[in-house]
């Protein structure tokens, strides 16, 4: 266990001390859920105008993260999360193709353990809704949740795909078709998660829940009541919605005055100078109704969770598996995940067509850079990337049982590796050495626990990140990072987290000393140069 875990309060050590019996003290139940390419400002409680408020109540109940982060894309994000390590020690450094290295094999290894894993063992329930994307779909079902510790699992295996027509949807180990003339994958996940926590709510031992939502990932699929809300909400064009959330985030202490909003990314026009604005507002409409339908859906977890008197006892934590994707797609698109026809026989006609409105069944297109600048307030870049555009997610914390400072920010910086240590410091379990056979790699993160109970906690001495030959890694206020093929960049986070003002010609020591730090960590995890890993 991280150190931090060794200093928990005696409320905890008497949970996880306590036997699994009616009269006993119960462990608390987990629930972690995730958005799918959720910039840093698309939550309300995180700046957005748009309506989220299950998630905004959660926010002002619990705790939220300004300093948490993500590892820049869907897949390594996913092994992380699961396993408390860095991707490429999971075998995940990039996405499902085989690259024949062992960072980057695109398959979950055997040599770590998925939350679901750690926890079975100390008495806990393990439950799944949502994208898998551990494993190719294409593989034999050795990595399928159900494989990997989970007891239930509804969801797809494969990443992205059709909202009203998900590809590899699963139950447990079976492969099922979408259901109904009503299906929308978003409800189908929060529904089947709700009928869940019902369920399991009620059993003596605890549970753990992970929710893993598609939404708001492209294609812009959304119903048109959700869409409506929305009309003409974005006219004034992204320019306006960027310096409207910049000023949003400062007043509420997520962002700093003294950090300047990046300018608007070069490759986007200014919105007066753009062309076809009533096709650029109606895809951040659609995108803005599915952020608002997946919180619709939470809403009623939530209400599940209520009813069940299971609330209080509680863990639920909220993120986002990377920044805001400025991927535009082509009309040329095809792949898997990419239906050639909708489900009652009509051509799907994908990519980014100023022809066509998207939202309905028959589109697949993507809301594209300009909007991704503005889902990512007030940082650079994108998904892909490792400038605080890519890899700054929204972390939302609620136990009623022990957070009690409703409504704050914490600063402190965390990490995806930190979940599984959070894991098993609430409920009591050990990490394992071996599972199955296979000698575990030793866990990476530190528990969250110190932070919920309003405390300091054992900060990481640094923090890492490679994707794609984008690299970073983060000591202190010290940031060291690379857009692959350019030079380090050396970022102050504390004067300058928008990372504005590059101080490596200014102090090259430090710059030389990160690089060296970088280095040792890329040789013990499995990290490759992207050169070496694409040929």
């Amino acid at each position: 266990m991280p150190d931090s875990s060794l200093t928990r309060r005696d409320f905890l050590g008497s949970l996880a001390a306590a036997p699994l019996a009616a009269a006993a003290p119960r462990r608390p139940n987990i629930v972690i859920i995730m958005a799918d390419d959720l910039g840093f400002s698309d939550l309300g409680c995180y700046g957005s105008e748009i309506a989220t408020p299950h998630l905004d109540g959660l926010a002002r109940r619990g705790i939220r993260f300004t300093q948490f982060y993500n590892t820049a894309r869907c897949c390594p994000t996913r092994a992380s999360l699961l396993t408390g390590l860095y991707p490429h020690q999971a075998g995940i450094g990039h996405m499902m193709g085989d690259r024949k290295l062992p960072g980057y094999r695109g398959d979950l290894s055997r040599e770590c353990v998925t939350i679901a894993e750690a926890l079975r063992p100390a008495g806990y329930h393990s439950l799944m809704c949502g994208k898998w994307h551990v494993t190719p779909a294409s593989a034999p079902k050795h990595n399928w949740p159900l494989q990997r510790g989970f007891e239930r699992f509804y969801g797809t295996i494969e990443g992205g795909g059709s909202y009203y027509d998900p590809v590899t949807l699963t139950r447990d180990n079976t492969p099922i078709q979408a259901e109904g003339p009503d299906y929308y994958y978003t409800d189908a996940l929060s529904d089947q998660a709700a009928v869940w926590v019902r369920e399991y709510a009620r059993r003596p031992e605890p549970f753990f829940l992970y929710l893993a939502y598609t939404s708001p990932h492209w294609p812009l699929h959304a119903l048109e009541p959700d869409i409506a809300r929305y009309k003409g909400r974005y006219k004034d064009g992204w320019d306006a919605l960027r310096a409207e959330r910049h000023a949003r985030m400062i007043r509420t202490g997520l962002a700093e005055k003294r950090w300047p909003l990046t300018p608007r990314d070069s490759r986007a026009p200014a919105w007066a100078d753009a062309p076809d604005k009533e096709w650029f507002q109606r895809r951040m409409e659609v995108y803005a109704a599915q952020v608002d339908r997946m919180d619709q859906g939470i809403g009623r977890v939530l209400a599940a969770l209520r009813e069940t008197q299971a609330e209080d006892n509680t863990l639920v934590l909220f993120l986002a598996d990377n920044g805001g994707c400025a991927e535009e797609l082509r009309t040329t698109i095809k792949a898997l995940y990419v239906p050639t026809r909708t489900r009652d026989g009509r051509p799907v006609r994908p990519g980014n067509d100023p022809s066509l409105l998207p939202g309905p069944d028959d589109t697949y297109a993507s809301y594209g850079l300009p909007w991704a600048n503005a889902s990512n307030t007030p940082f650079r870049l994108y998904k892909h990337w490792v400038h605080e555009g890519g890899i700054s997610t929204p972390l939302i914390a609620h136990w009623p049982r022990l957070i009690r400072r409703h409504g704050s920010l914490t600063h402190q910086p965390g990490h995806l590796i930190d979940l599984m240590a959070t894991c098993l410091d609430v409920a009591g379990a050990p990490y394992p050495d071996t599972c199955g056979g296979h000698r575990i790699t030793p866990l990476e993160g530190r528990s969250l626990v110190p932070i919920f109970e309003g405390r300091r906690r054992q900060d990481h001495f640094e923090i890492y990140w490679e994707h794609e030959g984008n690299r970073a890694i983060r000591q202190g206020r010290w940031k060291l990072v690379s857009r692959h093929p350019d030079r380090w960049e050396l970022y102050d986070l504390d004067a300058d987290r928008t990372e504005m003002n590059d101080l490596s010609p200014k102090n090259p020591q430090k710059t030389e000393e990160l690089a060296g730090h970088y280095q040792q960590w890329a040789r013990r995890c499995n990290v490759a140069p992207w050169d070496q890993v694409k040929s």
